[in-house]
């Protein structure tokens, strides 16, 4: 058996495991404001108590792309208080850091810059809320890194192939391989690996001493057909995959029987929306590796992440109180729910009690379900009454009503109701969600011609997550350039005619590899116009100011930024811009810098005419930089290494071993050497990972 005592040697890798910090979350709130920040304070108070070798982050380390000045002034602070220092660095990197950390000028870990003094390394992939953005790629973690405040890795800058090399870490005998994979629009990757593009590396001398690794920020539960990514997609040399993304805290680690590895899903420090998953309680993980087969992953719980008492109600079941006929039925409810507020309420002052670094006020959500006749009360009326006890007065009631379920009418039309009768909100759906569905329900006569659904949408998404205010326009005249050209290239000169072969050339890119490089392109496009205009969004990024947006889990509703003065385009607001066939203005304006404005039916432009008529804007066109499968050399000699904090290390690593290609889909290799350790019983529930129970997997 293997406890912790018997781990912690000098042989024993000690990593602290957290995701989905959300710096800065609800930041301008006057009670929760703090929350992020000081759940940030006790992991990395925690991880120097503990004395870990370094951090580990799986994404989201900002709520906002865009983080505010007070919150990197923040987080700098508190990595530089807890993260630098003289404490030595008890292990080495042997892979080379060139290829690890890709996003800097500064390609080493930090803790080797003979500049800084960093007593504990943090590593971190980004998330789908701190994602690169802008022309360079960027994103605020690229920022902490050139600080020398944290090692960012896993950014895959190819949309055609994602090979992932490993960071290879020795700590004595023990040798850790640490593979990370940023967020990547679920949609794409899932295509990705099905069509065999991913691949992650392994050294090719004794590729099964290591303890293989992987941070990876995606959906892990299904919210679609192809909008996640199952764990089976994942290569089966793996041990132990650290999953962010999913704010539900399932930190034990739980077997997949079908690729023999484990999966951790620490989950969220901070509730980001009042739904059930984020009620469990908050945990990290203190995860110690030891050879190639033991392991052990203490839990440990939050003790500054506010309190979350959520329940539910269905007035249906009350009928020994009350009924829709009672009189004064909607006061009787009222009432019921006043109880059942009070009751979370002293719940939580109960769990409170030894725990003064839990915040006063907790989070209470009721949801009621008023369905068979009953109504609503006032709900902000209620809240008054709880506004010194709660931490969210304004939201405590939800008031939903269950989808009735309708016969079908045997008619001359067969109606299916339950398609019709729908929910208004738009909870949990994304920008591209909302595009999709509306031109699905649209009618033919606004249907897109030129665009794709998924092109609009990834343009509009582009615009209100990233403020790209030139992506809508930029993707429009891309593709009509590019669907001008191939006009001319097939000599089509009937209306009627190019009407069909535009929907022809339309509906052959949709859902292929060509239409992501459209798409990247045009984005490209109207980043670089941006920049000939001599705006840098790195200085909105500090600057700017954002409303407070409640987020929903990390699929939550989005805040439209006010538009803005355009440049010298008559009085067109930049955030107004619509020049798809199915956009209109609500007044004709004037066209500025000689191009023409599709505003309404009377004013809009016909294939024809934009066919005649020559592009004014040049093409901007960027190049993605392509990667080579060149083999990636390492140090692995068994020479003694001091444990001191060294210099910056060698461009070219010593040509001792290098990598194998291992392809997601590629066929399982022998297990008889391969496996971890468990034992899953329940009598120390916070050590899942005990000693050699077993020799292999099968």
């Amino acid at each position: 058996m293997s406890s912790e005592n018997t781990l912690d040697d000098e042989e024993t890798f000690k990593i602290l495991i957290a995701t989905d910090v959300h710096l800065g979350y609800l930041e301008k709130d006057a009670i929760r404001g703090n929350d992020s920040y000081n759940t940030l304070k006790e992991i990395l108070n925690c991880a120097k108590t503990n004395k870990v070798d370094f951090i580990l982050l799986g994404g989201d380390l900002f709520h906002d792309n865009k983080p505010s000045r007070r919150c990197l002034h923040n987080c700098i602070t508190m990595l530089r208080q807890y993260c630098m220092g003289d404490s030595p660095i008890h292990f080495n990197i042997l892979s080379d850091q060139t290829v690890n950390f890709n996003t800097t000028q500064f390609p080493w870990v930090n803790y080797q810059d003979e500049n800084l003094n960093i007593s504990i390394p943090v590593f971190s992939i980004h998330g789908n809320h701190d994602d690169p953005t802008g022309a360079e790629g960027l994103c605020a973690l690229d920022l902490l890194g050139a600080s020398g405040l944290i090692n960012h890795f896993g950014h895959s800058n190819s949309v055609e192939r994602i090979e992932i090399s490993p960071i290879l870490m020795q700590k004595g005998n023990t040798k850790l391989a640490l593979y990370g994979l940023g967020s990547i629009p679920d949609e794409r990757l899932y295509r990705m690996f099905v069509n065999k593009q991913v691949t992650m590396l392994r050294p090719k001398e004794d590729p099964d001493e290591w303890f293989n690794l992987f941070a990876i920020h995606q959906n892990r539960s299904k919210h679609g057909p192809t909008n996640y990514i199952p764990e089976q997609f994942l290569d089966d040399f793996l041990d132990l995959v650290v999953w962010g993304h999913e704010h539900e805290c399932l930190i034990t680690p739980t077997r997949n029987e079908q690729q023999l590895f484990y999966v951790t899903q620490p989950g969220s420090s901070v509730a980001t929306s009042l739904s059930p998953g984020e009620a469990t309680k908050k945990h990290i993980g203190l995860l110690r590796v030891k050879g190639r087969k033991k392991m052990n992953l203490e839990k440990i719980p939050l003790k500054t992440v506010r309190q979350f008492f959520i329940q539910d109600v269905v007035l249906a079941d009350y009928q020994d109180l009350f009924t829709p006929d009672t009189p004064q039925v909607t006061k009787k409810v009222e009432n019921l729910c006043h109880a059942k507020v009070t009751e979370m309420l002293e719940e939580a002052e109960r769990e409170r009690l030894g725990c003064p670094l839990t915040p006063e006020k907790p989070l209470i959500r009721l949801r009621v379900d008023y369905s068979g006749g009953f109504d609503t009360f006032n709900t902000s009326r209620f809240s008054q009454k709880f506004v010194d006890r709660v931490a969210n007065p304004k939201d405590i009631i939800h008031f939903l009503r269950r989808r009735e379920q309708k016969e079908d009418i045997k008619d001359e039309i067969n109606v299916d109701y339950g398609k019709l009768v729908k929910t208004t909100a738009a909870e949990g759906l994304r920008v591209e969600d909302l595009v999709k569905q509306y031109f699905e329900a649209a009618e033919q006569t606004v249907q897109l011609s030129l665009l794709t659904e998924q092109g609009m949408g990834k343009a509009i998404q582009e615009f209100v997550d990233k403020d790209e205010k030139d992506a809508i326009e930029e993707l429009i005249t891309y593709q009509l350039e590019k669907t001008q050209r191939h006009l001319q290239a097939r000599g089509v000169t009937t209306e009627q005619d190019i009407d069909t072969e535009i929907r022809r050339f339309r509906d052959s890119k949709k859902n292929t590899t060509e239409e992501e490089n459209e798409i990247r392109e045009a984005i490209n496009r109207a980043k670089a116009h941006r920049l000939e205009r001599g705006e840098n969004p790195g200085d909105k990024d500090i600057s700017d100011d954002f409303a407070d947006v409640a987020m929903d889990s990390d699929e939550g509703s989005v805040a439209f930024p006010p538009p803005t003065r355009g440049r010298g385009r008559g009085g067109r607001a930049r955030g107004g811009r619509g020049r798809g066939r199915g956009a209109t203005a609500s007044e004709p304006k004037p066209a500025g810098r000689g191009r023409s404005q599709k505003s309404s039916t009377t004013q809009s432009r016909s294939i024809m005419q934009a066919f005649q008529a020559t592009p004014q804007r040049s093409s901007r066109t960027g190049s993605t930089p392509s990667y080579t499968a060149d083999d990636i050399t390492i140090d692995d000699s068994d020479e003694d290494i001091p444990v001191v904090k060294a210099t910056r290390p060698p461009s070219k690593p010593a040509p001792s071993s290098s990598f194998t290609k291992y392809s997601s889909q590629s066929q399982s290799q022998s297990q008889s050497s391969r496996g971890v350790a468990f034992d899953d019983s329940d009598d120390d529930e916070d050590n899942p990972f005990k000693g050699p129970s077993r020799s292999s997997r099968r």
